[in-house]
């Protein structure tokens, strides 16, 4: 998910938003890979490539799913890879993942073929997405598939209990940050089953609707506190002074309430072509 237009001073709170995303949100993650497999049917993975493996919540989580496989990590950010070799270690997993630094904008990584492609939430960051899948369907074995996990924004942390005044300041920090990625990530959102196709793939879609009830576990009000925190940090000039202290009093008060939710929704798409 990290990418060399991410602030590198960015990298450890972006790190902890995804390795808190990873934790809270694993069940819907184990249902993609379990979707995955069964998309990948009879076909043994022995090669994955990840791209923009982040901290690399879903290479490990195919390592799970295919215990015949290694995963070769594709990040820009070689803070991540680092993070994540250590992870590697500490899960046991160090043999069977290889990272790999490369920014995918500029030039297509010398990988072997693979039997699976993994890219979760990291096409979006991409200045030319179709030219990069075109690549992906070239480095992909015959039967291959092509597995993308793509949201169109950050999570809701807010119930519909909660004061009106505190829901309607999440609403307009969603709109500041739709605004801001519209400028930066022009391909946030986008029609991803249309770009596949154009690169030449037969696309599966599903839409995973993913909602965590109150109490949230520990970890996931950590996320709520990071991804708001996060917004600070980014919308700090787009915020007016009243927004800003009133973020900065919700997240003051966050850690203390056990009414915070998780409504977010992920696109899950499978990328196949002709086994011949």
């Amino acid at each position: 998910m990290s990418n060399s237009h991410h602030h590198h001073g960015d990298s450890t709170t972006m790190s902890s938003v995804l390795d808190l995303d990873a934790e809270v949100l694993r069940s819907y993650l184990d249902e993609v890979t379990a979707w995955i497999a069964q998309q990948a049917g009879d076909r043994p993975v022995r090669h994955i490539l990840d791209l923009g493996t982040g901290t690399g919540a879903g290479a490990f989580a195919l390592l799970r799913r295919f215990p015949a496989a290694t995963v070769t990590a594709v990040d820009a950010d070689p803070a991540m890879l680092h993070r994540l070799a250590g992870r590697a270690r500490e899960l046991g997993l160090h043999d069977r993942v290889r990272p790999v630094a490369a920014d995918l904008d500029d030039a297509w990584p010398d990988v072997e073929q693979a039997d699976l492609v993994w890219a979760s939430a990291s096409l979006h960051h991409l200045a030319e997405p179709v030219r990069v899948l075109e690549s992906v369907r070239a480095t992909l074995a015959p039967g291959g598939v092509l597995a993308v996990m793509e949201l169109s924004g950050m999570p809701w942390f807010l119930p519909e209990s909660a004061d009106p005044a505190e829901r309607a300041l999440e609403a307009r920090t969603q709109e500041l940050q739709a605004q801001a990625r519209a400028e930066h990530l022009p391909h946030m959102g986008a029609n991803w089953r249309h770009l596949l196709e154009k690169a030449g793939f037969t696309v599966t879609e599903r839409v995973l609707d993913i909602a965590v009830d109150a109490p949230l576990p520990p970890a996931g009000v950590e996320y709520a506190a990071a991804v708001f925190g996060r917004v600070g940090e980014q919308l700090g000039d787009r915020l007016t002074s009243d927004e800003r202290q009133a973020l900065e009093r919700l997240l003051a008060g966050l850690r203390q309430r056990d009414d915070l939710v998780i409504r977010t929704t992920r696109t899950a798409l499978i990328g196949s072509q002709p086994a011949s």
